[in-house]
């Protein structure tokens, strides 16, 4: 009997963080050709260039990566507490970075370096246990005929010869049984246990072809996992999208691949490093949400990883060190959504509070239905934590922390496995905020894992409600955070909102009349509009329903609406 995709999945679970390698002809060029810089990723150089297969092709005379040490390499992953490793084996420009035996346009045949660089990575892998695992790009491939975006002279003008996505089906075909699966066989047979074989862009692939793709691989190596990208949803675990981080808890098995800077393959001039802080966030958010982490380095032609690189990973293996156990093997947080203050996972009977906001006085969780039968500090084991449970409120009193102490980890020890209140509870902080990804959705309106916001809201039958506790009686503003695309804001248009709670109702235009200064280079822009004021009497649990009536009929993506938020008013003293 054949194994199950949860009996595969076990192991990936529990690893929660991988790395990412793009590494191939591309680090040559590293984001220039002919003099000129070239827009776009590091690895799609030869499309974004255009760049004809011959031209293309000469490259490989000239990579000689003299400085590539797979020891090295793996042993970052595993200081920087990386349980899985995936290396690009094939990207979309079709050289192979390893001996294939149906392509001689490979690292061992075509380059001074004469190397099959997977062999030394799956020997320096095995030694750390540490799995490793390949990228290979089963559909797009701009070198092989029948290859998905395959480049063509199609005229005289050698940069006029690039096709679309879209191949005759029968060259497809071919394609796949005379280049893709004898080097899936090459791959699974000749580098020892391979954890899984991520696949990318399925673009004009059948389901059919993906499901005959997953169905080889698990014949050859039956612990294998296909990764989501092999196309219609046939693969062991989903792959959010590039750099797509989720916003609230994902159901069944999801990964997120990102970038250390802003391209995958090394380019020469981005310097765009995220800082250790906001890896560890993403990391911890990932795991919060049940998603495993995969983060890219783009080694250099040479065969290095860029000094940023290797200083940031090991930063982040030190706080794994450290606060493993709140990633290793955890699912995500038992809560509706996010404290104010952080993250939260869990394992077992354990719940992992990680800190990302540190308290002014003490620590508050709410909705949490277990008995705490113990804390502990994960900065400070041998200190005490005062635990205090009240109604629907736990009160914890921490030791001090080291202020360079980034994202301090809190381990309760419950009766029974973790259960919270799915509910939205005031916890103090304002605003109080309502994610559509939570909300109860009516109509048409769909939610996007990341990201957030709504899609398809293009009519005014759709609704989302929110039930939530209010702690806090007294009157809020109502303020509508939306997505608006900075480049063309009149996609997303602007709205009329109303919003009721009881007998009361607030309504307001919300959209891309409040798009101010973008607060950085990304398309899509978090814009917030206010919709008007609400009250609430008594503290207990309140029903908001939101329902666009009026749709921009401009507006073709509709809105987009990510959240509410509802922000106490000052109270106004009464007369003496």
């Amino acid at each position: 009997m054949g194994m199950t995709a949860e009996e595969r999945l076990a192991w990936w679970k529990e690893a929660r963080f991988g790395m990412f390698i793009h590494w191939g002809l591309y680090a040559i060029p590293a984001g220039e050709w002919k003099g000129e810089k070239i827009r776009g990723i590091g690895e799609w150089i030869m499309r974004n260039a255009k760049i004809p297969i011959p031209e293309y092709e000469a490259l490989a005379k000239q990579f000689n990566p003299v400085k590539f040490d797979a020891e090295a390499w793996a042993e970052l992953a595993r200081e920087a507490g990386m349980r899985y490793l995936v290396i690009t084996a094939k990207h979309h420009d079709g050289f192979c970075m390893f001996d294939s035996p149906q392509n001689p346009y490979n690292i061992v045949r075509q380059t001074p370096f004469g190397r099959d660089p997977m062999k030394e990575l799956a020997a320096a892998c095995n030694r750390r246990g540490i799995r490793l695992c390949f990228y290979y790009s089963q559909a797009q491939d701009w070198h092989a005929p029948g290859g998905a975006g395959h480049w063509e002279e199609a005229s005289t003008d050698k940069t006029a010869g690039w096709l679309g996505y879209t191949r005759p089906p029968e060259d497809f075909q071919k394609y796949l049984d005379a280049v893709v699966k004898p080097d899936l066989q090459a791959l699974l047979t000749n580098y020892g246990p391979i954890g899984l074989i991520w696949f990318d862009t399925p673009v004009a692939i059948t389901k059919q072809q993906s499901e005959s793709l997953r169905d080889f691989v698990h014949a050859l190596q039956p612990a294998c996992l296909v990764s989501g990208r092999v196309g219609h949803d046939v693969g062991d675990y989903g792959s959010l999208g590039d750099n797509e981080h989720p916003v609230g808890r994902v159901e069944g098995a999801w990964e997120t691949p990102a970038t250390l800077n802003d391209t995958w393959g090394f380019k020469r001039d981005d310097h765009h490093w995220k800082t250790v802080d906001e890896l560890l966030e993403l990391l911890v958010n990932c795991a919060s949400k049940g998603v495993n982490y995969l983060l890219n380095v783009g080694p250099t032609a040479e065969g290095e990883i860029p000094q940023p690189s290797v200083e940031r990973l090991r930063a982040v293996g030190a706080w794994l060190e450290r606060n493993g156990e709140a990633i290793y093997g955890t699912e995500a947080s038992p809560f509706l959504v996010d404290p104010a203050w952080g993250r939260v996972t869990q394992k077992g009977e354990a719940l992992y509070l990680i800190v990302k906001q540190w308290p002014d006085a003490a620590l508050k969780v709410y909705g949490l239905r277990n008995r705490v039968r113990s804390a502990r500090a994960l900065w400070a084991p041998e200190a005490d934590v005062d635990v205090r449970q009240e109604g629907d409120a736990l009160t914890l009193t921490l030791p001090p922390k080291d202020p360079e102490e980034m994202f301090p980890v809190v381990a309760l020890a419950l009766e029974g496995r973790p259960e919270a209140e799915q509910l939205l509870i005031q916890d103090g902080a304002d605003p109080i905020r309502l994610p559509v990804a939570v909300g109860e959705r009516t109509g048409a309106v769909r939610v996007r894992p990341a990201g957030g916001a709504t899609v398809g809201w293009t009519d005014t039958k759709s609704r989302i409600s929110w039930t939530f506790r209010v702690r806090t009686p007294g009157t809020y503003e109502v303020t509508a955070l939306t997505r608006v695309n900075r480049n063309r804001p009149e996609l997303h248009g602007n709205h009329e909102l109303r919003v009721t709670v009881g007998n009361e109702a607030a309504t307001g235009t919300v959209g891309a009349r409040d798009l101010g200064e973008p607060a950085d280079a990304k398309t899509l822009q978090t814009v917030s509009s206010r919709v008007g004021s609400l009250r609430f009497e008594a503290p207990g649990d309140w029903t908001l329903h939101a329902e666009a009536v009026r749709i921009d009929p401009g507006a073709e993506q509709g809105l987009a609406l990510v959240a509410l938020e509802l922000t106490r008013a000052p109270q106004i003293p009464a007369s003496a």
